[in-house]
């Protein structure tokens, strides 16, 4: 009986033993499982964080929004298509060069009056070679003196006086030429004050000061009034206008230089806000009805009078962005989709026709939607879930975000399909807008309040000019005396 007794407390003992060290051994898997799930989040987290650094590291211009000035060392990889052509001029490229002319303004007779044996040559007449030199002559002030007698009649005694031109109002002044050379080289060529005043200075000779080339902006400023209302109404008529807007420091801070053009008018503002308060106040988007092509800056969308179009070269980078990246498949495919159906259109352009069957039209919107559904199902397989530190929710890709915009501006973005009127991106406001952000690099930030609004003014009637195809000297010269190109229709 002891025997057993003894046994049976063993045998207890031992199940004591098997159950504490169960126990232990399913806490301890309990512990692994939970450092298990701690570190499989964090390598999520790390390998979500390791995709966002790289997907900057690649953007350049190609591929997203990024101006070309912040891409880094590599080389862009070039989008274009190889059409097998050498480079340079083709075969039909009509060449430019120096010809001569019929009547040389001067000519100099380079004659041997004598020979070797001592015939005097001087009144032979021979064959007749030419060369001409195509030269600037020497620049150099010329000064004119208006004079307005006073005379008193012999019969009568009446005084007479003559008025001077309403253009010469100071005892002492510039003339327009040199007036318009100051505004070129500052508001087109977007030359420094400094460097204006030095080139104008080893041109002519002439020491002008800074102070004369800015009074010489804001005179002409005043005489363009007329022009930029014009502009403006003809903009809020137009059938299609493309708008952007860019950043530009003034007195330090970043204001907002707005653009809205067409191929024939640009008109700049500048403003304190990006947003639809800024356009509202400049004017022209409120009351315009026709189509609007943007980048899909979202305060455009609050002008419902009109309609509106995306752009597809901000598409474009961003879905090569996307397969970069992501790898993702569906971005190659929409991309090529987009080009495939702006070259059927040219096509049809060039055979004259204003719209697309309905047929096709049904065709690539079907296709258009397939893709955007391969997307999602993509997206869902291959991009990880981000997790907001801020929500703690689950954040979009920038796949899924892009698509959800194709998805959701469908018409918006295939609208150069639907009317042929409109194109297929906002290049022409790029463009525009360019010259803004050049101007602040060469001659950095506006250090007063009227600078930017000067600067906008005439860089739009000089946009303007240059667009219908006016001499830009000329047009300046007939603004400063009062007289400004205005196209007559935009």
């Amino acid at each position: 009986m002891k025997i057993i007794n003894n046994c049976n407390d063993g045998v207890s003992l031992l199940v004591s033993l098997i159950k504490e060290t169960n126990k232990e051994l399913i806490n301890h898997i309990n512990t692994l499982t939970s450092e298990i799930k701690a570190l499989r989040e964090e390598n999520i987290r790390l390998l979500a964080r390791n995709i966002e650094l790289e997907t900057m590291h690649n953007k350049n211009s190609n591929n997203s929004s990024k101006p070309p000035s912040t891409n880094n060392n590599k080389k862009p990889s070039n989008s274009r298509t190889k059409t097998g052509r050498s480079s340079g001029g083709q075969s039909g490229h009509v060449g430019k060069t120096l010809f001569k002319i019929d009547n040389p303004d001067n000519i100099i007779d380079i004659r041997k009056e004598n020979c070797n044996c001592g015939c005097n040559l001087s009144g032979l007449k021979g064959k007749i070679q030419t060369r001409q030199v195509v030269d600037l002559p020497q620049i150099v002030m010329n000064v004119s003196e208006y004079r307005t007698p006073e005379v008193i009649c012999p019969d009568c005694k009446r005084v007479h006086k003559t008025e001077f031109p309403v253009t010469i109002s100071q005892p002492v002044q510039y003339g327009e030429n040199l007036q318009a050379l100051m505004v070129y080289l500052s508001n087109y060529q977007l030359v420094p004050l400094a460097r204006t005043t030095e080139i104008i200075k080893n041109l002519t000779g002439k020491n002008i000061s800074q102070g004369t080339i800015v009074n010489a902006n804001k005179r002409l400023y005043d005489n363009l009034e007329k022009f930029e209302e014009s502009i403006k109404e003809q903009l809020k008529k137009a059938e299609v206008i493309h708008t952007d807007e860019s950043g530009l420091r003034l007195k330090g801070k970043i204001n907002w230089v707005h653009v809205t053009s067409t191929n024939h008018a640009t008109h700049y503002a500048i403003h304190k806000n990006r947003g639809s308060i800024a356009t509202n106040e400049i004017g022209i988007l409120p009351e315009f009805e026709g189509t609007m092509v943007h980048d899909h800056w979202k305060p455009y969308y609050t002008f419902t009078k009109c309609t509106h179009a995306e752009c597809n070269a901000h598409n474009m980078r961003t879905l090569k962005g996307i397969h970069e990246n992501f790898d993702h498949i569906w971005a190659t495919n929409m991309g090529s989709l987009l080009i495939e159906i702006k070259r059927e259109i040219d096509s049809l352009k060039c055979k004259g026709a204003t719209f697309m069957p309905e047929s096709d039209i049904k065709a690539y919107d079907e296709r258009y939607k397939i893709i955007i559904a391969q997307g999602e199902k993509e997206d869902a397989e291959k991009c990880l879930v981000k997790i907001s530190k801020k929500t703690g929710k689950s954040v979009k890709s920038d796949a899924l975000r892009l698509l959800r915009k194709l998805e959701e501006y469908d018409v918006e973005t295939l609208s150069f399909m639907y009317d042929f009127n409109t194109p297929f991106d906002n290049n022409l406001a790029e463009r525009d807008i360019r010259m803004v952000k050049l101007r602040q690099k060469i001659s950095g930030c506006f250090r007063s309040d009227t600078g930017g609004t000067l600067f906008c003014r005439i860089r739009s009637y000089i946009s303007t000019c240059n667009k219908n195809g006016q001499d830009i000297m000329e047009s300046l010269k007939n603004a400063i005396k009062g007289d400004p190109f205005i196209p007559g229709n935009v």
